[in-house]
């Protein structure tokens, strides 16, 4: 089958690793790229011999030989191409968070018509750990699920000599901070494990900015959150607890657990924070019993391979990605939520 051809719009850090998935992705063939810098889209072209340098979205978008693109520039601007795409007969895979708000996401589904799209959220998922315990979950074994916990902790480090980028803690141009960087990793990790089965309904949750002491760490004028918990009940009655955080007084954490009526399962999202899959059994006789499964060495490296393969293969398919704009549309109304409790003091309905 002929291979998709691809465009990458967007040559920064993340984009160079788009670029570099797609150079070793089967089923792909990266044609052009495009961003505002022409040293850096010229620098990608130059690595992975690619004919087209285009110096801006909009110009890539117009180019017939591109199929399918890749949209690696900040949340803020990505709306307008995403919508342009589509009006081009063009199939999109879009960095994470999806969007600014939920009200974006409905838009891109509203114009996205039979092409294909999806979100980059999906990447945790493609990691062999989590395939693993994704078809474990699928065989029913821990029974009707309860409870769902998640929590990643960051801990303060020593002020850097170069701050982050100023989209890493500002609302206006990422839509929010660790939540929208870091929780819909985390958010569509829990509920891709659990097939999308999950129905949200409320959320009471609260966020905070960096700790005062902590504010020469970051660029002036960060004004977004830098921790968040939340307390999710979904409509089946199981219940998330979530937990995601930064430049906290803390020891670094990562925990993630699906809780059922006859076992547990606790397994990490990230191959740094250790391997193994803890499988916990009810047993009438012997009480909680433990056992190791889905033990598989993880290696990072291949997931923004995978992560192209996929959307190249739904591309062919006519099938959508790992991860939908569908389903990205739940992990933003949620996200969306939990802003809007810490904003009210109280428990609102995920729409």
């Amino acid at each position: 089958m002929k291979p998709v051809s691809l465009g990458i719009v967007g040559c920064g850090v993340i984009g160079r690793k788009h670029a570099a998935g797609a150079a070793a992705a089967e089923g792909v063939e990266l044609v052009a790229v495009a961003d505002l810098n022409a040293a850096a889209a010229a620098a990608v072209a130059s690595e992975h011999g690619v004919g087209k340098v285009h110096p801006g979205g909009r110009e890539l978008l117009a180019d017939p030989d591109v199929e399918a693109v890749v949209l690696a520039l900040p949340t803020s601007v990505r709306l307008e191409l995403v919508l342009e795409a589509f009006s081009r007969g063009k199939h999109v895979l879009t960095e994470k968070p999806v969007g600014m708000n939920a009200a974006e996401v409905e838009q891109m589904i509203a114009a996205r018509g039979e092409l294909v799209a999806g979100c980059c959220s999906a990447r945790m998922r493609l990691l062999d750990s989590s395939r693993a315990a994704t078809g474990f979950l699928a065989g029913g074994e821990l029974g009707p699920i309860r409870m769902l916990r998640c929590r990643g902790v960051i801990p303060a480090r020593p002020r850097p000599e170069k701050l982050p980028p100023p989209w890493r803690l500002k609302r206006e141009l990422n839509g929010g901070g660790i939540l929208a960087n870091w929780g819909c990793y985390d958010l569509d990790y829990i509920l891709g494990l659990t097939g999308w089965q999950l129905a949200p309904r409320t959320v009471l949750a609260r966020t905070w900015t960096i700790p005062e002491r902590l504010r020469s760490h970051v660029v002036e004028g960060s004004d977004a959150e830098t921790y968040a918990a939340a307390l999710i009940l979904c409509a089946g009655g199981e219940v998330i607890q979530f937990e995601r955080g930064e430049y906290a007084a803390l020891p670094k954490d990562g925990a993630w657990q699906v809780l059922g009526e006859h076992g547990s399962l606790s397994l990490n999202m990230v191959p740094w924070d250790g391997q193994g899959t803890l499988l916990v059994r009810a047993d009438p006789e012997k009480g909680a019993v433990e056992e190791q499964v889905c033990e598989v060495e993880d290696d990072y490296s291949k997931v923004d391979r995978r992560l192209i393969e996929d959307f190249g293969a739904a591309v062919r398919a006519g099938r959508a990605p790992l991860t939908s704009l569908e389903n990205a549309l739940v992990v933003q109304k949620i996200t969306d939520a939990i802003y809007a409790s810490t904003e009210s003091g109280r428990a609102v309905d995920v729409d």
